[in-house]
């Protein structure tokens, strides 16, 4: 079998749809599937880590200059080409070889690119967060907790298989092997001492130091920033003389949420990986894709979206119940099983 993902990452739209495409990509390969991505080479691309994680990797020319503005969908200028220059360079590259899964995670592409893709791809997986497009695939993942099939009414074929909601959020396996110990430590008998700062990959507004200036010298902070974040000398200049830890390009997500009692972070992917170990989360809405997202996970009780800082967090340190009560809300959204349920559909 070969799988072939198509997945851009860049300062502008971040590093998620990357990450959560290496999660599925790493489950298929362990499965002895061949795996490789096609990429184009934006700035703040996520390319070298792809190839780190070893896999082949098809670059695309980023074309300065060429964002496209006439096309219809909100988010067409995240391609850096036309959804034509796109597909053809796409054919090109893969020549006459026929993939058994084309599975892609922008949204920037929509029917018009994935139906020219047909003549290469057997079966074409789409992964998607809003419901915005037309599509031409075989399986369509939504891993949000408000997605349902009324959303993608008219917008699919008849016979596409959905995935829908966070039993099917792609996690790293280390999430799932963590979660028992984590349930088990958010008891609610222990004060909040120790707090995870994480602005997703590319905190391009630089939130991440406006957070650390309202958090108190008896909190134990630690803060993860991307490798691509253009404001780590900033954040790791202000952190030295606080006694605050900065990890750049932290490979153990998991158990740094496990040894933290609160996390105050972006939505996005991550909130999966928070709610599988039971982490309440102080969060923040960073870009529009986000806000329906964090609604929902607030509007259960797993979150609190950031609105002032400092009387958010007197709030939570102060109210023990509360906090209990976001950490067994949101253990009950995700438990990390999700790459498993979807690998077992593609081998299908």
């Amino acid at each position: 079998m070969k799988v072939i993902f198509r997945v851009d990452a860049s300062l502008e739209m971040g590093t998620g749809h990357v990450m959560r495409c290496l999660t599925l990509a790493q489950a298929l390969k362990d499965r002895e599937i061949d795996v490789a991505f096609i990429c184009r080479h934006h700035p703040g691309n996520l390319i070298n880590k792809i190839k780190e994680d070893g896999f082949r990797v098809y670059e695309l020319a980023f074309l300065v200059n060429k964002k496209v503005t006439n096309d219809k969908l909100f988010h067409a200028a995240w391609l850096g080409a036309t959804q034509q220059q796109d597909a053809d360079n796409c054919i090109e590259i893969l020549g006459i070889t026929e993939v058994d899964w084309l599975i892609v995670d922008h949204y920037a592409l929509d029917k018009r690119w994935h139906s020219q893709l047909r003549r290469i791809a057997k079966k074409i997986m789409v992964i998607d967060d809003l419901a915005d497009r037309v599509f031409d695939c075989d399986i369509l993942l939504n891993q949000n907790l408000d997605s349902n099939k009324k959303i993608y009414q008219n917008k699919i074929s008849k016979n596409c298989q959905l995935l829908l909601g966070c039993k099917y959020a792609l996690l790293r396996p280390e999430f799932s092997k963590l979660r028992g110990e984590a349930l088990k430590k958010r008891d609610g008998t222990k004060a909040i001492r120790n707090v995870l700062v994480s602005i997703g990959g590319v905190d391009n507004n630089n939130i991440t130091q406006n957070i650390l200036k309202n958090l108190n010298n008896k909190l134990n902070v630690v803060v993860v920033l991307g490798q691509n974040s253009p404001h780590n000398q900033m954040i790791q200049d202000y952190a030295n003389n606080r006694y605050i830890k900065v990890i750049v390009g932290a490979k153990n997500m998991a158990e740094l949420m496990l040894n933290a009692d609160l996390a105050i972070g972006a939505g996005g992917a991550t909130s999966w990986e928070r709610c599988c170990l039971a982490l309440p989360t102080i969060l923040y809405v960073i870009a529009k894709n986000q806000k329906e997202v964090a609604q929902s996970l607030e509007s259960v009780g797993a979150v609190k979206i950031a609105e002032d800082l400092k009387n958010d967090l007197s709030w939570i340190l102060q109210d023990l119940d509360a906090w209990k009560d976001m950490s067994d809300i949101a253990s009950m959204i995700s438990d990390g099983l999700g790459v498993d349920r979807v690998v077992k559909y593609i081998l299908e």
